[in-house]
């Protein structure tokens, strides 16, 4: 079983690491197996593994199609769970999920599913307050981290309850739109937000969100630990699995760039 310090692994260097993120289901075991491969040879340093949800409130079209696709193939659990198994064993993975699926699966079973698959945490993007401590519990019983997503509106009033039980990283979202979001990033907002949660906690700071190309990865790799692109490889996905590598590879590029110009 992974371990939650394993997710530290590439957030505790001086540069920032790459995370890509990947619905679970969308295809064929065989065939996610050896697109994870690829992403790992192209640049990857960490996945993020999205369970499958019928109502993602925080995601735009592309992934919402992608989910439902995985969904009309059934057997979600087990595909997740081969998913993370596959990605864990290449780098360290994370996986993205809702509060509906936890709630329907059960906290308990689903940390203690996803842990013996090896994932090294679960983000629950939209965690209510109240089920908080249970789900905290769960994850710990189970040797899981629990990133928070923290959103840019959340005043520092509230900062402290937000951050609270949070462990792997907190997640600081480049845009306050849905994922997919292709417009400007307001780089000084997120960098005034960073600011505010690394005041709040000592937890590495990872964005996504809006991060929509290799040239805005860049700006936004001097302000974060980590840097997680969904959409764009969501979309090479679904069109051409072929791709999705080459648009790893850009990203790595432009963030390794970004090391050498800072």
């Amino acid at each position: 079983m992974a371990t939650a310090t394993h997710l530290h692994t590439p957030l505790t260097q001086s540069l920032c690491a790459l995370g890509v993120f990947i619905p679970a289901g969308v295809h064929d075991p065989d065939v996610q197996r050896r697109q994870l491969d690829h992403l790992t040879q192209a640049g990857a340093d960490l996945f993020e593994i999205g369970l499958p949800c019928a109502n993602p409130a925080l995601d735009g079209r592309l992934i919402r199609s992608a989910y439902q696709r995985a969904l009309v193939k059934g057997n979600v659990l087990d595909r997740t769970a081969r998913a993370v198994a596959h990605a864990a064993s290449l780098r360290p993975t994370v996986v993205m999920t809702y509060w509906d699926p936890v709630r329907r699966h059960g906290p308990e079973r689903l940390a203690r599913l996803l842990a013996d698959a090896g994932a090294a945490g679960v983000m629950v993007v939209d965690l209510p307050r109240g089920e908080a401590l249970r789900w905290h519990h769960a994850a710990h019983d189970a040797g899981l981290s629990t990133p928070h997503l923290i959103p840019r509106a959340t005043s520092d009033a509230d900062l402290p309850a937000a951050v609270e039980g949070a462990s792997g990283w907190l997640y600081a979202p480049a845009s306050s739109g849905l994922t997919g979001f292709q417009g400007p990033l307001d780089l000084a907002a997120l960098e005034a937000f960073t600011e505010r949660l690394r005041a709040a906690s000592p937890l590495p700071v990872v964005s996504g969100v809006g991060i929509s190309s290799p040239g805005l990865a860049a700006h936004v790799a001097p302000l974060v630990d980590a840097v997680v692109i969904g959409t764009p490889i969501v979309r090479a996905l679904l069109s051409d699995p072929a791709p999705a590598a080459a648009v790893t590879a850009a990203f790595a590029q432009a963030l390794q760039q970004s090391r050498i110009d800072a």
